[in-house]
């Protein structure tokens, strides 16, 4: 394999505990394979079947976690055919396997890709909770956008913040939330299923739609989307050679509760089914709740989310001329306080972009299809088997050659089509 000069300093800094030994048991690394994938686009799901139809957004979601669970495999072998060429002694990260691949913009472009989809992220939040809490607050003259706005101040407040692991408890307040909101909807199905207010002949297999599939598709791959935590996982475990089961295990429980949310989500509300599931809740008590609660959980783990954007962001900031002319004229303690004073400022701006971005997207369902379909899908699908093919291309069947390359040209063909159907079509 042809040797590559790599950057050494990645553009997003890898965890601090990434050199350490895994002691992460079985069922914890179960835990946190969940925790890592299942998130807020979950709650789209029932739309993205309405779009598609209950059929066709449950093979669309099959197929998703198949490939995203098969791209996870490939990341793993293509660690240890590094570690065992020992070309990368310490912990290899997605942008190291990037920068062993392609050379130095192969770290710039997988990084780079990352980045973009925590922006993706980080703006779907805001426009989550925006749209629930003008659901719930239909105060006159407030639009979505209002609502995103006022979110603002506090967000860049808690942007301030040092420490992350301060909102741990908040990420698993709003996984509660989450599981809560799928349980109601689920018992909103059930009740109208025994009162017979609507028939499942009325609920279509496939829709008419031709651009419903690839939008469910782009949905699916959001929901799926964890992928930069492929390589972390597997090094937490303490028995790392019984990832690929544990891995297979937790995909396959996922997949079946995506399917089955989405189709009693679809099946409760039919054409009624909107882009947040959460929206179609009564409004009783209960139900207000637990959509305040997930608002709540939210826009207190957005800084987690927004957290690498930031890392990128500060990192590009240090290294601006005017901070190194100062660095090199002025006392140490006078660029400690500009340093933060401009990694505040600096935070405080990304915060005000994203929610200026998050106000010009017309609803979570769609935006949430569109990042799916276009970086996180070149993220799970066709950096994976571009690195897997390099690295390991010549010790491949023709057979194994041949599926990396169907994915390879599936992921770029889905990426475009998803994209431009996302952006066109709705």
């Amino acid at each position: 394999m042809r040797e590559r000069k790599c950057d050494t300093t990645p553009l997003i800094n890898p965890s601090p505990s990434s050199s350490t030994q895994g002691t992460a048991s079985k069922l914890q690394t179960i835990g946190n394979i969940i925790v890592s994938i299942v998130g807020t686009g979950v709650l789209g799901l029932p739309f993205a079947f309405r779009v598609a139809g209950w059929l066709a957004g449950s093979i669309g979601v099959v197929i998703t976690g198949l490939a995203t669970f098969y791209c996870m495999l490939l990341l793993i072998q293509c660690r240890e055919k590094l570690a065992s060429e020992e070309e990368l002694k310490e912990t290899t990260t997605y942008g190291d396997l990037g920068c062993r691949c392609m050379g130095k913009p192969g770290r710039y472009l997988t990084e780079f890709l990352i980045f973009i989809s925590q922006c993706g992220g980080s703006v779907a939040y805001l426009v989550f909770i925006g749209q629930n809490l003008a659901s719930l607050f239909k105060l006159h003259g407030l639009t979505i956008a209002s609502y995103i706005f006022l979110l603002v101040p506090i967000e860049i407040a808690l942007s301030w913040i040092g420490s992350l692991s301060a909102f741990a408890p908040f990420s698993i307040f709003a996984d509660v939330c989450n599981l809560l909101a799928m349980a109601f909807v689920v018992k909103e199905d059930l009740q109208q299923a025994i009162g017979g207010k609507f028939s499942f002949r009325d609920r279509k297999a496939f829709t008419d739609n031709l651009g419903g599939l690839p939008f469910a598709g782009g949905m699916a791959v959001y929901c799926f989307e964890g992928f930069g935590m492929t390589l972390a996982l597997e090094q937490s475990m303490r028995e790392r050679r019984t990832f690929p089961k544990v891995l297979a295990m937790s995909f396959t429980w996922i997949t079946l509760v995506y399917i089955l949310f989405g189709i009693f989500g679809y099946m409760a509300y039919g054409d009624e089914t909107k882009d947040i599931i959460t929206l179609n809740l009564p409004k009783d008590w209960t139900a207000i709740a637990v959509q305040i609660g997930l608002c709540l959980g939210l826009a207190f783990t957005f800084p987690i989310m927004v957290h690498p954007v930031s890392e990128i962001v500060e990192g590009k900031l240090k290294k601006n001329i005017w901070f190194e002319k100062l660095r090199n004229n002025d006392a140490e303690d006078s660029i400690t306080r500009l340093e933060k004073l401009g990694i505040y400022m600096g935070r405080a701006v990304l915060v005000i972009v994203l929610a200026v971005l998050a106000s010009f997207v017309p609803g979570f369902g769609v935006f949430v299809s569109l990042v799916g379909s276009s970086v996180c899908a070149l993220i799970s699908f066709v950096l994976p088997v571009s690195f897997h093919l390099t690295l390991l291309g010549s010790s491949l069947s023709l057979w194994q050659k041949a599926l990396d390359v169907f994915v390879f040209l599936c992921g770029l063909l889905f990426a475009a089509y998803g994209t431009y159907n996302t952006i066109i079509g709705f």
